[in-house]
């Protein structure tokens, strides 16, 4: 990913041997190189590849940005001589793929172009019956091509006047192969990767390069979309509030809106242009739309979102002719935004509980069979549990992933064990042992040898907790409650008596009201307790020790200001 590329390359700019960093890294969006560095690139290409690899006159150049200071290099590697292959037994994979792919790209900068020339063959069979062409490019000088061609993002983008063919001469016999004859149909575009969608944000103007990474960073932690087969997914979080912003504040979603707003604050560094004006003029505009979607209720709201979104509706619907109805009691179907996003449910809640989530298949390009890749997982059948001999399920309600043992029987109005997945499980790594492992829960992982009190593992409401006694403490999000064990059972516990707070001490009693007064420890510092009152303590009297006199004086204060 961008983000793993950026760790990586920060480590290889520290060093990894005893000479130093590998690479300059002073910024991600310059083009130009040093002086020093295309001279020395020159004289390497002369050595490794000959002289016709070099061109007449260095090569210079710049940045596409009108505003670009030019100021520092680009991404190089320290030492042009220091070639990958020559460091491979100090760098970990990545580092070595990325280090790789630095030093070709810098030295291919450097070299002489390669020259391809458009051609069409044609092969004709002995009978003159049946012609075949292939159109293509043949390589009659590959110049920069000898060290580095740049990878294509999906197998079959490549268009067929792209293609290299081999050079062949007039009259050449050729060998035939295999004839398959395909029909072909028009394709939908191809689903942005990483690579592309960064593409397409040059193109539009939209951010710098230097913002990149984080911005494919933000749409998979808000879980906007997500990444399988190195392609990018709608979730249906990132759909809803696409429509949201669509409706609302569309001319601030819109493509170019970015593109100008950058343009505007290049004019302002170049003294063309008042901040103040620009702020006043974006900030009275966008005040309008926020005031404006201020007085929406929820409800309208959603039955915007609703309107907007209803081809997920025909999409998911078993009934094709009538796809707002409700299989169960005939109401009309919504969309509708839960917890964990949105989900198709019954207007007649709480009446009707008929849910349904939102399932999007798309073709996956890189499957032989055109099997579909499931962008929102329903059910999955993780196996069957030997001791009961039902089969244990991965499922998603409108509240998130959950374990299922066996189905509904019929006529019976008892449930089916269930277990949720806790926070910080990836559900699509959840094997049958784990999914038995947390119908197990609650369990008794075994006895605390100090206090002899049983320590049982279970999850609430507020998530894991191990239970001791009549006390229940809380597992920390970064333990996996798959892994804990009676050693970390006890080692959790321990650490969360430390946490608990001192018991309150007692002053006396308040001679008016007759009411206890203690001093008590809280998280913003000490305070008094007197009946259903919480009073903070002055900090010139923090750390001393209270008399009876100066509680009630504190708390005689505190209801004069009343």
């Amino acid at each position: 990913s961008a983000k793993k590329t950026m760790q990586i390359a920060q480590k290889l700019y520290e060093g990894v041997d005893d000479n130093g960093g590998l690479i300059t890294y002073m910024r991600t969006d310059a083009v130009n190189l040093a002086a020093e560095a295309i001279t020395a690139a020159r004289d390497l290409i002369s050595k490794d590849f000959g002289d016709n690899y070099n061109p007449k006159t260095p090569r210079v150049y710049k940045t596409k940005s009108k505003n670009a200071q030019e100021a520092h290099e680009a991404i190089r590697p320290t030492n042009l001589f220091r070639k990958p292959t020559d460091i491979k037994h100090i760098l970990d994979a990545d580092q070595y793929r990325l280090y790789e792919l630095i030093w070709k790209r810098t030295i291919a900068s450097q070299m002489a172009s390669a020259i391809l020339d458009k051609v069409a063959i044609d092969s004709i069979s002995t009978d003159k019956k049946t012609t075949l062409r292939a159109t293509g490019q043949v390589i009659a000088f590959d110049g920069f091509l000898k060290l580095y061609k740049e990878d294509k993002d999906e197998d079959n983008e490549e268009d067929d006047a792209e293609k290299l063919l081999p050079n062949v001469n007039e009259g050449e016999n050729v060998n035939k192969g295999e004839i398959t004859p395909e029909q072909h149909f028009t394709q939908p575009p191809y689903r942005y990767t990483e690579a592309s969608l960064v593409k397409k944000l040059e193109e539009l103007g939209i951010g710098r390069p230097s913002t990149y990474a984080s911005i494919l960073s933000v749409l998979q932690d808000r879980q906007y979309v997500r990444l399988i087969t190195r392609k990018f997914y709608p979730e249906n979080r990132g759909r809803i509030v696409t429509a949201f912003l669509e409706n609302y504040f569309k001319q601030y979603v819109e493509y170019d809106f970015t593109a100008q707003m950058e343009e505007k604050l290049d004019d302002i560094s170049n003294g063309n242009m008042n901040w103040k004006e620009l702020l006043n003029v974006f900030w009275d505009k966008f005040k309008k739309h926020i005031d404006a979607t201020d007085k929406l209720s929820v409800t309208e709201i959603l039955d915007k979102i609703d309107e907007t979104l209803e081809h997920l509706l025909v999409m998911n619907a078993e009934d094709k002719e009538n796809p707002r109805k409700c299989p169960k009691c005939g109401g009309r179907l919504n969309i509708k935004i839960g917890k964990f996003g949105g989900f198709i449910g019954c207007e007649k809640y709480p009446d009707c509980d008929y849910t349904k989530q939102i399932n999007i298949t798309d073709k996956d390009e890189n499957t032989e069979d055109g099997a579909t890749t499931p962008i929102e997982i329903e059910n999955i059948k993780l196996g069957e549990d030997k001791e009961s001999g039902k089969e244990v399920w991965l499922k998603k309600g409108p509240y998130g992933f959950y374990i299922q043992l066996g189905e509904t029987e019929k006529g019976s109005k008892q449930k089916p064990k269930r277990a949720s997945i806790p926070k910080g499980v990836d559900h699509l790594k959840v094997s049958l042992s784990d999914a038995l492992n947390l119908l197990s829960l609650p369990k008794n992982l075994g006895k605390n040898p100090k206090t002899k009190e049983d320590l049982i593992l279970g999850v609430g409401r507020f998530g894991p907790y191990i239970k001791q006694g009549a006390n229940y403490h809380s597992v920390p999000a970064t333990d996996n409650i798959l892994t804990i064990d009676i050693n970390k059972a006890i080692e959790i516990v321990e650490n969360d008596k430390k946490k608990i707070k001192s018991p309150a001490k007692e002053i006396g009693e308040h001679p008016d009201t007759k009411e206890k007064i203690t001093l008590n420890s809280g998280r913003y510092g000490p305070y008094l307790k007197h009946g259903k009152q919480n009073i903070a303590i002055p900090k010139n009297l923090q750390g001393q020790e209270l008399s009876l006199e100066q509680a009630v004086e504190i708390i005689k204060n505190k209801e004069s200001k009343k």
